[in-house]
This record gives C-alpha cells, structure tokens and sequence, in this order.
C-alpha cells in the first residue's frame, strides 16, 4: 500500500515512519517545504516525489497534517489535484480543528469525488516517543484505522466525521491550556521576584511544567490558531469563547519570545527558571 503525507513536518514524518515500520510505502512532497522538514522527511526516510499532483497520482490514502491554520488551504489544494489528475484517494484530515471547520473540510474534498475521514493526534510524534493515539472518525474511519500502524494506537470514535475533532478540542484544552496557563504564571511570578517559591508551591501540587512549557514555546505560533479552532468548538458547545481566545493571545506573545524562534528539538530541556521566562518574554518587551 502506497500512503501520501501531507506535509512532512515533525508529526507528518513521524507518522510515515509508523507506517513504513508496518511495512506501507510512504510518500511526500517537499515542494515549498523547508529544509528542516526535508531534514526530518529524510529521517524518517519517506519517499520524496515532485509536486502534489505526483502524490496523488501514486498513493491510495493520504493523511493531512499541518498546522490548524493551513487545513482549509491544504484541502483547496488536494482537491485541485485530484480534479487536474483525475485521481481521487481517500483522505484522511489529522489536523487540530474545529468540528464546523470538519464540515468546510467534507465540502472541499467531496467537491472532488474524495471520501473523508476526520481525524485528531493525542500524543508527542512516533518518533520523539512511541505511543500516540490517533482517533478517527465518518464513514470510513475503520479503513484509515486499519492501515498497518506501529508505534501508535488508532482509536475509532463513534458517529460522523467531526467526533475526532471533537475529541481533540477538548483534550487539547487541558494539555495546551494548562501550558499556557503555567507560562503566564512563572512571567507573573518572576515579574514579582517570587518566582523560585511559586515554581516550589506548584511542584508539590504536581505541577511541574518547564521543561514542557519551554518545548510549546517553540510551537506557539501554531497553537495560536488552534486556541482559536478551540474557542470556536466552545462557542458551539455553548460556552463563553473567551477563555481560548485569551489563551490564543497569550501563546502570539510567547511566539514574539527567544524561544518561539527555535525547533523543538533544538531546547535544552534542563533550562533554568528564569531561562525559560527570559525565553517566553517578547523580544520587544524584554527590550523595553
């Protein structure tokens, strides 16, 4: 079975990688894609072909995962390839959004003869740490299910496509939530000069977050789009969308920061506290 990944970053590439331990072939364009994802595509040693179109035409499922933001223009340009090759595989959207964003989504791809599955990522990507659970859900969830995955747990979750993505704005809401929230509190505290003692208090509730949060700095200006996918899955919910908006707020500042500049795999993660607060200041703000 020949598998497309669209698009081979940190995530992408490590879920080809399950996927050809299975024993699957798996493809990808780098075509507009940086060096860093050439890098990791070439780790996770996908096959590397010229253009989309040239993916569609060779593979018979392809699985889009980019940040939340890129999802709908992703799709426009799946489905434009589709049309112009003539070929339509079913595809299979892993993408941090909101279910009424699913739904613009199933239009797109439906608009070129394509079956969709919705589907979300809970988990770092294989290759960083096996273990990731991917939940799938519409009408052939079971298909993209079955595919032959190592290293990460296909969950099916029941009812039409937008169930996953449903499973993932609220999951995400704790995880990045809880992120975003300890960050705002340590550049509290250490506005304060109490910084040493809060980072104490929290570790004996449990809460001992540095070294992650210094690793979602690096990924901030994707999660600013997701808070917003999430505000909009709780506006629908009925809930107040303001809580993720201001989350979405917090993490555009933290992007501004030393550490929003850098890759995930380039942060020490034994940095010190105040490293870390000086890596989540807007450079603009520390300047000042």
């Amino acid at each position: 079975m020949a598998i497309g990944v669209v698009s081979a970053g940190a995530m992408g590439s490590g879920l080809g990688w399950a996927l050809r331990e299975g024993g699957a072939d798996v493809l990808t364009t780098l075509d507009g894609r940086s060096p860093r994802s050439a890098r990791l595509a070439g780790t996770a040693r996908l096959t590397v072909v010229a253009d989309l179109p040239a993916l569609v035409r060779a593979v018979e499922v392809i699985l889009v995962v980019t940040p939340p933001a890129a999802a709908r223009s992703a799709a426009a340009a799946i489905a434009a390839a589709a049309r112009e090759t003539g070929v339509a595989p079913l595809v299979a959207d892993l993408n941090a959004t909101a279910p009424s964003t699913v739904e613009d989504l199933v239009r797109e791809y439906a608009g070129a003869g394509m079956s969709f599955v919705d589907g979300s990522i809970s988990g770092p990507p294989p290759l960083a740490r096996p273990g990731a659970r991917i939940f799938l859900s519409g009408a052939r969830a079971t298909d993209v299910a079955a595919l032959p995955w190592r290293h990460v747990e296909p969950v099916v979750v029941p009812g039409p496509a937008g169930q996953a993505s449903a499973v993932k704005m609220c999951t995400a809401s704790v995880y990045k939530g809880l992120d975003g929230l300890y960050a705002q509190a340590i550049r509290a505290a250490a506005h304060y000069g109490v910084l040493d003692q809060v980072l104490a208090e929290l570790r004996t509730g449990g809460f001992d977050h540095l070294a992650s949060v210094a690793v979602a700095a690096t990924k901030a200006h994707r999660y600013v789009a997701e808070m917003a996918e999430i505000s909009v899955a709780q506006r629908a919910a009925g809930l107040t969308p303001a809580l993720f908006q201001a989350f979405a707020d917090v993490f555009a500042e933290i992007a501004r920061g030393p550490l929003g500049a850098l890759d995930p795999e380039a942060v020490d993660r034994a940095l010190g506290p105040r490293a870390v607060v000086d890596g989540l200041t807007p450079r603009d703000e520390a300047a000042a």
